[in-house]
Order: C-alpha cells, then sequence, then structure tokens
C-alpha cells in the first residue's frame, strides 16, 4: 500500500491499523534543538481520543503517545536531533469481534469494497487502515508542527454546522470549541444540539456536519504559485480526513454569488503603512501565497457510514444482502474530526514555513 506519507520538507509518514497492536507516525525533516516531549503532544491527543462523552465511540482508548527517537537530551532538555521522530500509540481496546459480520459483507459508504478491489485483501477489523483510528497518528505529527511553528500562528477549528441546524457566521466563537462535548463554536447553542444529536444517536443512525478552520499569524508570503499553491495543499491535506467530502476557502462556493466588486478584497494603507486589506473573501490566499490575513475555509463531513439502520448491500461472492452494523462508532464523525483539522492544518503550514525558508531565507 503505497502513499502513506504526505509533506515535502516536513514529511508526516502513519503506521498502523484499527485493530493492530499500535498506531503511529515518523516525523521527518524537523529541525534540530527544538524542544520536545511527549508532555507536548498528549493535550493535542486528549482532545481527540474517543470515550470523551456519550456522542462520540465508547470505545476507551487513552491515545499515550511515546517518542521512540529524533529526541535527545544532553543535559538541558530534551531536543529535536534533526533525524526522523518516531512515535507510537497503542491500542488498548479493540473489539475485533463486533465486525465478524463484514468480514463477507461490504459496509455501504466505507471503503470495504475498494480496499477489497484494489488490493486484494482487507482488515475488516474497524476497517484496518481505513479506520478514522489513524487520524490519532496525525493529531501527534501536528503537535510536534504546532512546536515548530510556535505560539504566534494560532490554529483553531469548530462545528459549525450539524445537519441542518448552523451558527451564523458572526456568532462563531472558537474560544467555545473545547468546553463542550459537541466541538461546537458557539455556547448557545449546544443544549439545543445535544438533544438534536442525542435523538440522531438513539434512533443507530449518523448526521454530517461542517467545521470552520481559522489560522492567525501567517505572515505573507507561504506558499507557491501554480503547483504548490498554499489553499490547494490545505485543501488536500483536508479532503485526506476520513470522511471529508468538501472543502471551501474564504468565501468558497458563495463566491459564485459575488460581483467582481463585492468579491474583491480591496487594500488601504495602515497606520504604519502596511497593507490593510478591507475583506477577506480569499481566505487569506491569493495566487496561492499567502496575504497575512487568517487563513479561512469550511470542511464538510459526511455521516458516519456505520450506523444500526439495515442497508442493501453485497457479499464477497457476489450475493445479495442486507446489513447493519454493529459495534462502538460516532454517530457524528466530525466531533473528533476537529483536532485533526486544526492538525493537518499544523502540518501544511509547518511544510510552507520549511519551504518558505530554504527558498528565500
Amino acid at each position: 500500500m503505497s502513499h502513506n506519507t504526505f509533506g515535502h520538507l516536513f514529511r508526516v509518514t502513519t503506521w498502523g491499523e484499527s485493530h493492530g497492536p499500535a498506531i503511529g507516525c515518523v516525523v521527518d525533516g524537523c529541525p534540530p534543538l527544538m524542544s520536545l516531549t511527549e508532555a507536548d503532544l498528549q493535550p493535542w491527543l486528549d482532545r481527540r481520543k474517543p470515550g470523551g462523552s456519550r456522542f462520540v465511540t465508547q470505545r476507551k482508548e487513552s491515545d499515550t503517545a511515546r517518542i521512540l527517537s529524533g529526541v535527545f537530551d544532553d543535559g538541558a532538555g530534551p531536543v529535536t536531533t534533526g533525524a526522523p521522530i518516531a512515535i507510537h500509540i497503542d491500542n488498548e481496546d479493540a473489539r475485533s469481534k463486533d465486525y465478524g459480520d463484514i468480514a463477507r459483507a461490504y459496509r455501504p459508504g466505507h471503503a470495504d469494497m475498494t480496499y477489497q478491489v484494489k488490493y486484494g485483501v482487507r482488515d475488516h477489523r474497524g476497517g484496518g487502515r481505513s479506520s478514522a483510528r489513524e487520524t490519532a497518528s496525525r493529531v501527534a505529527a501536528g503537535a510536534v508542527a504546532r512546536k515548530l511553528l510556535g505560539p504566534g500562528i494560532v490554529i483553531r477549528a469548530g462545528v459549525v454546522q450539524l445537519g441542518p441546524h448552523r451558527i451564523a457566521p458572526d456568532a462563531v466563537d472558537f474560544d467555545a470549541v473545547y468546553d463542550n462535548p459537541l466541538f461546537v463554536a458557539s455556547a448557545d447553542v449546544v443544549p439545543a444540539w445535544e438533544k438534536y444529536l442525542d435523538g440522531v444517536r438513539k434512533a443507530g443512525s449518523s448526521i454530517g456536519a461542517i467545521v470552520a478552520l481559522e489560522v492567525t499569524g501567517v505572515p505573507a508570503g507561504w506558499g507557491a504559485p501554480l503547483y504548490g499553491k498554499l489553499d490547494a495543499e490545505l485543501a488536500a491535506a483536508m479532503m485526506s480526513i476520513n470522511a471529508v467530502k468538501g472543502i471551501e476557502i474564504g468565501a468558497g462556493f458563495g463566491s459564485a454569488e459575488l460581483s467582481g466588486e463585492d468579491n474583491a478584497d480591496e487594500m488601504r494603507l495602515g497606520p504604519d503603512g502596511e497593507i490593510a486589506f478591507q475583506s477577506n473573501h480569499a481566505g487569506g490566499v491569493l495566487g496561492g501565497i499567502s496575504t497575512g490575513q487568517p487563513l479561512t475555509a469550511r470542511i464538510a463531513f459526511k455521516p458516519t457510514s456505520s450506523i444500526l439502520t439495515p442497508r442493501r448491500t453485497v457479499t464477497r461472492d457476489g450475493t445479495e444482502t442486507d446489513l447493519r452494523t454493529t459495534g462502538r462508532h460516532d454517530p457524528c464523525v466530525a466531533l473528533r474530526g476537529v483536532p485533526v483539522v486544526e492538525a493537518m492544518a499544523a502540518c501544511v503550514l509547518a511544510d510552507a514555513f520549511l519551504r518558505h525558508r530554504a527558498q528565500i531565507g
């Protein structure tokens, strides 16, 4: 299986399966002499780990990260050496018996059929490599990327739409995201949205959602024209996340309804002679290069495909059948997708920073 690595100078390779003994990643290209400990990784992994509320899968994983290489303590504290950083996370609560029925039948909406067709073999236990369990490795890599980027670059994401329920753009509050079990960017809607998702969960169904992303502190100049566009690489990273089916940068699809006059982000000079944009329909990127404005995007997650309602499918031997997926699953996969969105943004930006530095100095 190829294509388990992403990035150019800041390169991340993830490994492992949902029900294997462990998962992890290797981060290559991180510069030396950067302070890094497991305590830098764990807070971000704790945000993504399962079992945190009734609204996510009840699989119990501590997601405890161990750094196996690439860090050395010469007496002044652990720092990166410039060598590959290997991170290991044990799988502690896999229940493979829950997936006996899907060993022979393909789950609608899942990668079962495509994996079987492409490779001739698939790990049916929790989806194997196609499971969202793999995203814990991305969050660990994203923690390394955040440390490299420093505190001046602030990456925040949150749920802004749950099924048909939306938060008005001017009501989005990223500070509220990690203070509620739905990862919602508004404290005001939490009670009503909890009631709605409880109904979805108790019905054995699932629902989709939209996650908004905002990154502040990125200077102008990151990214490259044509085939290294910052927004293109950000979009590719988001589309690689399990269950993501769409992304828009800035005004996105809404820009199709704007006139040229309305869509243009006009400029004036600020009090210190700096360029001051009057709007941000471009989402912080022009010509593939960052403008210095906030990077903004919206990412659409489809409903979790594993539901209790029987769905029509076929078996490996070509027999039509109905299948209901048992086991422990998120009623809305986008909730725990929020820290994954942040992590992927961090990895893209760490790579953009190193590439910018390499070309410009």
